[in-house]
């Protein structure tokens, strides 16, 4: 007789299947950081001992700058798993299935290109050049050095900048993952109304407060 100790384990459906990579700009969230501090400060500061329409047009304007700013600096992320890319980005959310990633660009800004042609930047990886012209400058040094026979000379460091490193990532994973069974779907694409909606509701209200004079 089967006792429930020598039934198989039955997989958690709940459960990730891959856990996911995460990309994000770390100069963006120090500097969201520091702009909401500033803009804390100097909001609170005229509720507080602000007269008149003042403290009104401090409310509005945190109601409508800490959205922006924490959608600029602290929201862009990039997710990719073996089955899919999700891209958050200021104001939407982009879901890509392996499966429907054409290629992944690199210019003077990081893009994913869906199979429909359909462009979306990668604001959580910004192109830094100044970072791939120290990495292109540590990468020669190495090159000569290679030549001469000098391998004590050999520079430290990446010979690519984090961005173009972080692409190289993503886009072996799409390579590697665009014809497996579990990165198969649709494109989905969701706007944020949850930093839409505040900061549409604090230009209103500032609006309508400077148009009364």
């Amino acid at each position: 007789m089967t006792t429930p100790d020598d039934q198989p384990p039955v997989p958690d459906a709940s459960r990730p299947e891959s856990q996911d990579r995460i990309y994000r700009s770390h100069a963006g969230i120090a500097g969201g950081v520091l702009l909401l501090a500033i803009t804390g400060w100097l909001g609170i500061d005229a509720l507080v001992s602000g007269h008149g329409r003042t403290p009104w047009l401090a409310l509005a304007a945190l109601i409508l700058l800490v959205p922006l700013v924490a959608a600029f600096t602290l929201r862009p992320a990039v997710y990719a798993n073996e089955d899919r890319l999700r891209v958050r980005n200021p104001f939407r959310v982009v879901v890509l299935p392996w499966s429907k990633v054409a290629s992944l660009r690199s210019g003077y800004s990081n893009e994913v290109v869906d199979a429909e042609g359909a462009k979306f930047q990668l604001w959580a990886i910004p192109v830094s050049l100044r970072g791939r012209k120290a990495a292109a400058r540590r990468q020669a040094r190495n090159a000569a050095a290679d030549s001469s026979g000098r391998t004590s000379s050999v520079a430290s460091g990446p010979t690519r900048s984090h961005s173009d490193q972080a692409m190289d990532d993503l886009r072996e994973l799409a390579e590697a993952r665009a014809a497996a069974e579990g990165a198969q779907g649709e494109v989905s694409v969701r706007w944020a109304y949850e930093v839409i909606g505040p900061a549409v509701a604090g230009a209103v209200v500032l609006a309508i407060l400077l148009a009364v004079g």
